[in-house]
């Protein structure tokens, strides 16, 4: 598996603000925007913001998407050292086929790659009771 792309997540206390902050002043362009949860660009890096949703961020509340060329092999090693595994690879109605990963804390990390450009070979999900509760 060769990571392509790592998608941070910021929270931030005025989306609508700090949209306008990283597109006026830093010069990103609008990628998408779906509600509170929006999408920029600098040259070929992607930086996602929103609203929190809470207080204050504590460990284990963050998020990172990382777009990469195949999932499933990647997903087959993590499976095989005991990594905490959230869920199986499969194809999403937003056009990815990804899976997540919790690290110690339960930050997450998602590794997807586009449906079109998914590993030919993938792996039968089969019943794992290893895989991590949903936090």
């Amino acid at each position: 598996m060769t990571p392509k792309v790592l998608i941070p997540i910021f929270y931030v206390a005025d989306v609508d603000a700090a949209e306008r902050y990283y597109i006026e002043l830093l010069r990103f362009t609008s990628a998408f925007r779906y509600g509170t949860y929006v999408g920029l660009r600098i040259g070929s890096c992607e930086l996602h913001i929103t609203d929190p949703g809470e207080p204050r961020q504590v460990p284990g509340k963050g998020a990172a998407y990382l777009i990469c060329d195949e999932v499933d092999d990647y997903f087959h090693s993590l499976r095989d050292v005991g990594a905490r595994l959230k869920n199986y690879p499969e194809d999403r109605p937003y056009g990815m086929r990804d899976f997540a990963v919790l690290d110690l804390d339960g930050n997450q990390l998602t590794f997807g790659c586009d449906t079109d450009n998914a590993h030919e070979g993938r792996h039968a999900a089969s019943a794992d009771p290893g895989l991590a509760e949903n936090d």
